[in-house]
């Protein structure tokens, strides 16, 4: 069908020529879009842009109208005519073809600017978001708020930035706020942020030390006590410390933190305690009586049995962190009260369905208790068989993550699966031993344990370590002493190499006919341990107790002892094969009288800890107690008292290298006498002293200046 529809009138096309001399005018193509209106076409809708999409157009008159709203014009406009394509136009190969044509619809359209906008950081942007959430949780000490808001931020590959803003913020403030950021960083970890994350956080945080120190002058020491605090709250791995040290250079602040915090806060005895109270404890009350309220909420709703009332009280004892106590407590309890059982699981699924006792800390806690389950059984004879019914039923109820739970088989399918699991630990024990004997890299062993992921038997373990060494050279049994330091700093207990000795003394009658001196390598192998601070005095008594009488085994430990009780005992241990420290105590006893020496005439205390940090001997301390007091004597100068006080309550100077360092000191008084007179006046002084402040072992405490050398020597042995 024939249409009109899109032909001009003569009117119109006298228009569009005066619209080509236009386009053919010399202006620049800026200056004709500011004098026209520009609007591009698109199929089926017209982009607007300006003025909130209403545009004004010229009429033929010249005036200024609105065009209406259907696009239809109005009076003084050319009407629909040229605006039914939407302002396309006809193609170029076309014969009807007119630039004008094309032109016309974009010379009617409103003028147009591209504006610039910067392109945002996601980064940056998570940065100044989590600032706030900071901000507010410093200010509400809401924990619950935090997470909830760092959850909805999202961004989970950017928490190692939230950590690092967290800590960096909370160092250039009070205590307060540093105890709220670890008490923070605890009860996110395993719940919003995974245990990489938090590693890679504190790398950064160690990375940037050095620009810390510029602002914050004791950022060494704070960053020390937070990466301790991180270890002792089971949210950064021991090994953490060890690997951190590889990445980064020995000059730069971030390993001098490591070096703090493994030397100065993590090796201390009771150590624990003192990195959670340095910032005024975990919630501000000590852990013993976060326990005890956590006994006595439990103990009241047996009573009552207010499930409701329960969960208020252990959410407002606000440690979530800390609730794994509570699992352990609670099942505790139902082992002691049988009648109690039903009500503490009811308090338990609750806890759980609520999320107000963590998967995490529910699994953690009934571990715990596994682990202890041979010291309860003193008084609760039964605990074993209790506990072995009470995790099927936990489990099931889907209240405890199923894969806690062992192999159910019978006794004899899981004594079977034991022995195969022994069999195949030892033969990885074993290749991992000769790869270490062959490299000497001790973090690389470390991870090699790690991941057989199999702690129950490290002391097979370190019974095949030191058979091993014992059938090579004094190379390979200096290597394993000095493993056996890393091992017990990093990932072995006191019990693991007190059970490993045990386990080689028992079979030391075999292990001799293998090795003609096997009792004499095994005593210098318990001597050392004990030297090197791995074993404590104490525990060879243990060891012994677990022996049978006049054997083999008992014989060698009453030889280590020997040795222990010798002059000197110390040095000669160190270089009994050859290698240690040993091959520097004479340069080590210079280097302490030196900064002694330093500290005496006007040196600072935390400089003069930092130096004796900085020796890395810790079983030589005695040396420095020793050398403190007899200088204290010739100088008459009782700061060197300060400076031992200090070190003590660092936890620097353990207690047995205090007691060690006094004794040496009253084994020496008699030839001390002939420089000082009155040296012997100014030990029971320096004493007196001691005790009042807790330095010394009560058994050598009760002891005098005049006893027996041999005797006190004994003693601390």
């Amino acid at each position: 069908m024939a249409s009109n529809e899109g032909f001009l009138t003569e009117e119109q096309r006298e228009t569009l020529k005066n619209a080509e001399i236009l386009s053919s005018s010399p202006k620049s193509p800026s200056s004709l879009l500011n004098e026209h209106h520009i609007k591009v076409s698109t199929i089926g809708k017209v982009p607007t842009f300006g003025f909130g999409g209403r545009h004004i157009r010229r009429s033929h008159s010249g005036k200024l109208v609105r065009v209406k709203k259907d696009g239809a014009g109005g009076k003084g406009t050319w009407g629909k005519l040229l605006d039914t394509d939407g302002g396309s136009c006809v193609d170029r190969n076309d014969p009807n073809y007119d630039s004008g044509e094309c032109l016309l619809p974009y010379l009617q359209q409103e003028p147009y600017q591209l504006v610039g906008s910067t392109i945002s950081d996601p980064l940056d942007e998570y940065k100044k978001a989590v600032v706030t959430i900071i901000e507010e949780y410093f200010s509400t000490g809401d924990v619950e708020l935090a997470a909830s808001d760092l959850r909805e931020l999202g961004s989970s590959e950017y928490h190692p930035y939230f950590i690092k803003r967290l800590i960096s913020m909370a160092m250039d403030r009070h205590d307060k706020e540093k105890e709220m950021a670890s008490v923070l960083l605890s009860a996110l970890y395993a719940v919003v942020i995974s245990s990489a994350e938090i590693s890679q956080g504190f790398l950064l945080l160690l990375e940037s030390a050095d620009d810390l120190a510029l602002d914050i002058l004791d950022a060494v020491d704070v960053l020390a006590l937070f990466l301790a605090r991180a270890v002792v709250d089971d949210i950064l791995p021991p090994a953490f410390i060890t690997r951190a040290k590889k990445t980064l250079p020995e000059s730069s602040k971030g390993h001098q933190i490591l070096l703090t915090a493994e030397k100065s806060y993590l090796s201390a005895p009771h150590h624990a305690e003192l990195v959670e109270r340095r910032w005024g404890g975990t919630t501000h009350i000590t852990v013993e009586e976060v326990k005890k309220k956590i006994t006595d909420l439990l103990r009241e709703y047996i009573e009552n049995g207010d499930t409701v009332e329960a969960c208020r009280c252990i959410r407002e004892l606000g440690v979530s962190f800390f609730h794994h106590e509570v699992v352990k407590r609670a099942l505790i309890l139902a082992m002691e009260i049988r009648t109690a059982e039903p009500l503490i699981f009811k308090l338990l699924k609750e806890a759980a369905d609520e999320g107000l006792i963590s998967s995490s800390q529910m699994t953690k806690g009934f571990g715990r208790l596994a682990e202890s389950l041979d010291d309860l059984s003193l008084d609760i004879p039964s605990a074993k068989t209790l506990f072995q019914s009470l995790v099927p039923k936990a489990i099931s109820e889907g209240w405890l993550d199923a894969s806690f739970l062992k192999p159910s088989a019978d006794d004899g399918e899981l004594k079977e699966n034991d022995e195969e699991r022994i069999i195949r630990f030892k033969e990885e024990a074993v290749t991992i031993i000769h790869e270490y004997f062959l490299s000497d890299d001790i973090p690389e062993l470390i991870r090699s344990i790690e991941d057989l992921a199999a702690p129950e038997f490290n002391p097979v373990f370190l019974k095949k370590l030191i058979t091993l060494a014992m059938d090579r050279k004094n190379r390979e049994k200096e290597m394993a002493s000095v493993l056996l330091s890393a091992l017990h700093s990093e990932i072995f207990s006191t019990q693991d190499i007190t059970s490993g000795f045990v386990m080689l003394l028992e079979s030391a009658e075999d292990t001799a006919l293998d090795i003609l001196d096997a009792s004499n390598e095994l005593a210098y192998f318990l001597a050392r341990a004990v030297v090197d601070d791995v074993l404590a005095p104490l525990n060879l008594d243990e060891i012994s107790s677990k022996l049978p009488p006049n054997c083999s085994g008992s014989e060698t430990v009453h030889m280590a002892r020997s040795l222990l009780g010798a002059r000197h005992a110390g040095e000669r241990i160190l270089r009994c094969w050859g290698g240690g420290t040993g091959w520097a105590v004479e340069d080590a006893k210079d280097k302490i009288t030196k900064l002694l020496e330093e500290y005496e005439s006007g040196g600072v205390v935390a400089e003069a800890c930092q130096c004796i940090r900085d020796l890395g001997m810790p079983f030589f301390n005695h040396e420095v107690v020793k050398k403190a007091l007899v200088m204290a004597m010739e100088k008459k100068n009782d700061r060197m008292l300060d400076l031992l006080q200090e070190c003590f309550g660092e936890g620097l100077i353990t207690i047995n290298q205090m007691t060690k360092g006094f004794a040496r000191m009253r084994d020496g008084l008699d030839d001390l006498a002939l420089d000082i007179p009155n040296a012997e006046e100014k030990f029971k002084f320096y004493m007196e002293h001691a005790k009042r402040n807790g330095w010394l072992l009560p058994s050598f405490a009760s002891s005098g200046p005049g006893d027996d050398a041999t005797q006190s020597v004994a003693v601390i042995a």
